[in-house]
């Protein structure tokens, strides 16, 4: 029968093998683009806005 010393050993050197760069988060971009295509759409409803406004008041 092994002890416990025998199955508590610790790798120090452990690496893992998913050593993946670290991208950036999805919900960042996700929210830079969000905010883009708001950016966008609100430019557009001022200028219908203003195409739309009656100048001759």
């Amino acid at each position: 029968m092994s002890t416990d010393k025998d199955d508590t050993l610790l790798d120090d050197d452990f690496s893992s093998d998913d050593d993946t760069p670290v991208a950036v988060e999805p919900a960042k971009t996700n929210l830079s683009k969000r905010r883009t295509i708001d950016n966008l759409l609100d430019e557009r409803r001022l200028q219908r806005q203003l195409a739309d406004f009656d100048y001759d008041l």
